[in-house]
């Protein structure tokens, strides 16, 4: 006789792998089509995965892409969370963001008087 394989429910296993903190939370990107398995849109929560099955989903900003390597029975601590699957997803770059202003903050109004004589060129106050 043929053994079925372990399966469980789509929108229960990212919550026990710790992806998301609630299971409608979820529920809700699964709905939302953010989920793939093995590349095909998943739209219900109640879709049945196991081990084998590769997700691809977004969370936060970033792209993940985690093969299943068990079903679970709990949602343990991280180190147990982490067995659940394998990631696959590309190494993450490191992109600064754009230098912020150097200076102190905001100028102070001696600073904007001083701006204000530069730009006007010709040593008065005058705004035009």
């Amino acid at each position: 006789m043929i053994e079925g394989r372990d399966t469980i429910r789509l929108d229960k296993w990212l919550w026990q792998a710790r992806f998301f903190k609630s299971r409608s939370l979820a529920a809700g990107v699964v709905t939302g089509g953010k989920v793939r398995i093995g590349g095909q849109p998943a739209v219900k929560p109640a879709r049945a995965v196991g081990a084998g099955d590769v997700l691809t989903f977004q969370q936060n900003t970033d792209i993940r892409i985690v093969k299943i390597l068990a079903c679970g029975t709990r949602r343990g601590p991280a180190p147990e969370a982490q067995a659940l699957y394998e990631d696959m997803s590309p190494p993450k770059v490191h992109v600064p963001k754009n230098p912020g202003f150097e200076g102190k903050g905001r100028p102070t109004k001696k600073d904007r008087r001083d701006m204000l004589y530069l730009r006007a060129g010709n040593g008065s106050f005058t705004l035009e």
